[in-house]
């Protein structure tokens, strides 16, 4: 098992620290999340809490992904970053895979695109994009990162994009691993087409199974059965030694902990020692005893 340390919306200070911690105690991977704007006005529901409601992100720091990842990835050496989730139909796909193979080639492959689609109209509106057909545009756009970031001449010619002939440089030296978030259907049948992974968003321990279920289908569908497939879960498990046994047990190759409500309409003021101690505690009493 893997562990990811997951951290949002905290004094844009702590990052660094807090990755030189993670790296120090044997942490594989650092997700963040990503959000542009927060609306004066939304109807919109929140798919991931209970109450549908977006309120706890307002007036949250959150940094860009990119620029935060590579501050994090320039004192580190070993450890791994990902967004959680980058949302990507907002977003042009060449200047996304620019973005995404710059970062893969200058942290020396120690970057994963997490990706999946925002749930909020707001952001289709604030950055000119469509909200119609999102899923099928996030489709292409896949192809197209995943065509460019090989490093070779590449064109591309699709109902939403063409892109002509055109190759970026540099490239990471190893692929770019494409790590695919959501849990509906249509994101589950994403990942296991177009993914190297996928990512548990998180919600009751219960609904974990069902979605595994859902995305083992898909995989044995596409022939993928048998790939090196990752698979980042966020489970109370994780928080015991039999926990996380259990969650290999059920194919689960990345545990996502973190220690702090990400949802609390508060914010968040837990000094820094505290959230280095955190990362330390679990480490010794998870990390270490595996």
């Amino acid at each position: 098992m893997r562990f990811t340390f997951v951290e949002a919306m905290i004094d844009p200070s702590f990052y660094v620290p807090l990755a030189r911690k993670c790296e120090e105690t044997g942490f594989s991977s650092f997700a963040i999340p990503d959000s542009i704007i927060y609306p004066e006005h939304s109807d919109t529901q929140y798919p991931y809490t209970a109450d549908g409601k977006r309120e706890f992100l307002e007036n949250k720091p959150i940094i860009d992904p990119f620029i935060l990842m590579a501050s994090m990835a320039a004192v580190t050496e070993k450890l791994h970053f990902y967004p959680f989730v980058y949302k990507l139909p907002v977003r042009q796909p060449v200047l996304a895979a620019k973005q995404a193979t710059s970062l893969a080639a200058i942290s020396n492959n120690r970057f994963s695109f997490g990706v999946g689609l925002s749930p909020w109209p707001e952001d289709y509106t604030a950055t000119n994009e469509p909200w119609e057909k999102r899923g099928k545009r996030m489709n292409e756009m896949l192809e197209i990162i995943r065509g460019l970031s090989g490093g070779d001449f590449y064109s591309f010619e699709g109902e939403f994009y063409n892109v002509p002939s055109m190759k970026l440089c540099p490239v990471p030296s190893k692929p770019l691993p494409i790590l695919i978030g959501g849990h509906s259907n249509a994101a589950l049948k994403r990942a296991a087409k177009y993914g190297d992974g996928w990512l548990h968003g998180g919600g009751e321990v219960d609904e974990l199974e069902p979605l595994l279920a859902q995305l083992k289908g898909y995989l044995k569908e596409f022939g993928r059965e048998n790939d090196n497939f990752a698979i980042h879960a966020i489970s109370a498990d994780a928080f015991s030694v039999d926990g996380v046994k259990r969650m290999e047990d059920m194919g689960i190759t990345d545990a996502v902990v973190g220690f702090h409500n990400t949802y609390s309409l508060e914010q968040d003021n837990e000094p820094l020692e505290n959230k280095l101690a955190a990362i330390e505690n679990f480490a010794n009493s998870i990390i270490a005893k595996l």
